[in-house]
């Protein structure tokens, strides 16, 4: 088995990020603070106004919260009847990952870890960890994602401390896998820091935002060395030429967004005219959140970039960049991203301010089947599973509170 690495533990940090000066000069609007019920999957969740006095969020009318107390109850009572396997599992055909993502959602929206559907989920996770710390069937070629979203559901679950050795073990077992010299990779080459589906696989910002989120939520702050290392790869992934980033696409596009990977074999319809790699919704929110839980100032160029790539892209009725493709994986994103940065609403490059919870709420509305599931029409990336879908919006619902 392959040795874990070392690295020192940053506890109890909490990232020194003080958006609200440089982001109303972007024309956003920035909540204060996110009620502590509210964090995701963490108490340990960025503080983009660390020190400042809290303020409520944007109002929801009564209306909203009644809609989305309805919604998130049939949403559940789907996965509890229809979406549960009788072992506990949900889609277990394509490994742990939508088991531990439904559990996730379920207890953020204030199911306990003692409830009969998320203990027997439970159940079968622990059926599922492995000596080496992953969480997964032993040969999956998607441990790493399954792994880190075992982190993100047992630290949700680990209430009285039960979890506690598998998380850390988790833990040693995702960083062990991250890209870097143990595999003789040096800072110069363009997939250090990154991680990918498996262990030996090529590194995506998709997989690398859920280990950066699980790293977190084990308890590592913005100085640990893998998250820092994480950003590196989070860094070239983005349409930004700079000191951060000198691949050879860097400049091509130059519009501040994200792609899935530098390191990149993708078909030509995915390359822009200018001969660089598209930037999409989805992986640029992915990119943004990460640059938050590495500790990046408002002010880091980066950021900024990211931020005028999305206030042009502000949408929700499309992944921008893919239309349907991957589409709730881009509502959990976002909405994850925004309730990290405590942005209360946004403000889009025309200027509309958007009161984000209450538009999410209206648009899962409007999609939300009778069953009280979500799925996507496009299939793409597994979303025409209505588990995984339903996972998704239970997230996103969890983040609307």
């Amino acid at each position: 088995m392959r040795r874990a690495k070392q690295y020192p533990r940053f506890y109890g940090s909490s990232l020194p990020v003080k958006f609200s000066s440089v982001l109303l000069s972007l024309g956003m609007t920035i909540s204060r603070a996110v009620a502590a019920d509210e964090a995701p999957t963490t108490d340990k969740q960025p503080a983009a106004t660390q020190g400042e006095k809290s303020a409520p969020v944007a109002a929801l009318s009564p209306e909203l919260q009644a809609q989305r107390q309805k919604m998130v109850a049939q949403a559940i009572e789907y996965l509890r009847t229809k979406g549960q396997a009788p072992d506990g599992s949900f889609t277990k055909q394509v490994g742990t990952g939508i088991t531990s993502l439904c559990l996730l959602a379920m207890m953020e929206n204030g199911v306990s870890p003692d409830d009969p559907t998320v203990a027997k989920g439970l159940k079968y996770l622990e059926g599922a960890m492995q000596k080496d710390g992953s969480v997964g069937k032993d040969g999956s070629r998607i441990i790493n994602y399954e792994t880190a979203l075992a982190i993100l559901c047992l630290q949700k679950a680990n209430q009285d401390g039960k979890y506690k050795q598998n998380i850390k073990q988790a833990d040693l077992f995702l960083r062990g896998n991250q890209i870097d010299a143990d595999e003789g990779k040096t800072e110069a080459d363009f997939d250090f820091g990154g991680v990918g589906y498996g262990k030996g696989g090529k590194g995506d910002l998709s997989n690398t935002a859920f280990l950066v989120e699980a790293l977190i939520a084990a308890g590592a702050g913005p100085d640990d060395p893998a998250v820092q290392n994480a950003l590196k790869f989070v860094s070239r992934c983005q349409n930004l030429e700079s000191e951060h980033n000198t691949t050879p696409l860097a400049g091509k596009v130059n519009d501040g967004g994200f792609y899935y990977t530098i390191i990149t074999d993708e078909p030509p319809q995915d390359k822009s005219f200018q001969g660089g790699l598209r930037s999409y919704g989805s992986m640029t929110y992915a990119g943004f959140k990460s640059m938050l839980y590495a500790g990046l100032t408002p002010d880091d160029k980066r950021v900024k970039a990211a931020l005028d790539f999305l206030a042009k892209n502000y949408t929700l009725e499309q992944n921008p960049g893919l239309g349907e493709a991957g589409l709730f994986y881009y509502y959990h994103l976002m909405s994850r991203a925004l309730q990290a940065a405590k942005m209360d609403t946004f403000t889009d490059a025309k200027g509309v301010e958007h009161n984000w919870r209450a538009e999410f709420i209206a648009e899962l509305a409007k999609r939300q089947n009778e069953d009280g599931s979500w799925a996507n029409k496009n299939r793409q990336w597994l979303e025409n599973d209505p588990n995984l879908v339903t996972g998704y919006a239970l997230l996103v619902l969890g983040n609307c509170k």
